[in-house]
């Protein structure tokens, strides 16, 4: 691998070096994988084909209050599948009826 002065921004650095590895990688035969312009446009939004689960997730519109809502949320990404979580523990304590 070819080495260069030091970037003086370290994240600039680590990208530099992360590029200098890949083109090593690229020379000795390894995740030589190259996109043509036609491959990227060929490609679909979303899953891969094959991908989606059986028992996947339904959408469904729910309404909270402003302040439960505001607290869900400020727990950060993640915070509907943490409420998804919680309503499954509490069904297998109580009746969904």
């Amino acid at each position: 691998m070819t080495d260069l002065t030091p970037h003086p921004d370290p994240e600039m650095d680590e990208f530099e070096q992360a590029l200098l590895r890949s083109l090593d990688q690229a020379k000795r035969g390894e995740y030589a994988r190259v996109s043509t312009p036609q491959d990227i446009l060929a490609r679909r939004r979303g899953r891969p084909a094959g991908s989606v689960k059986e028992d996947r997730k339904v959408q469904t519109a729910i309404r909270f209050d402003p302040d439960v809502l505001q607290a869900l949320r400020s727990t950060g990404r993640g915070w509907q599948t943490r409420v998804n979580d919680v309503m499954r523990d509490w069904l297998k304590s109580h009746s969904a009826a």
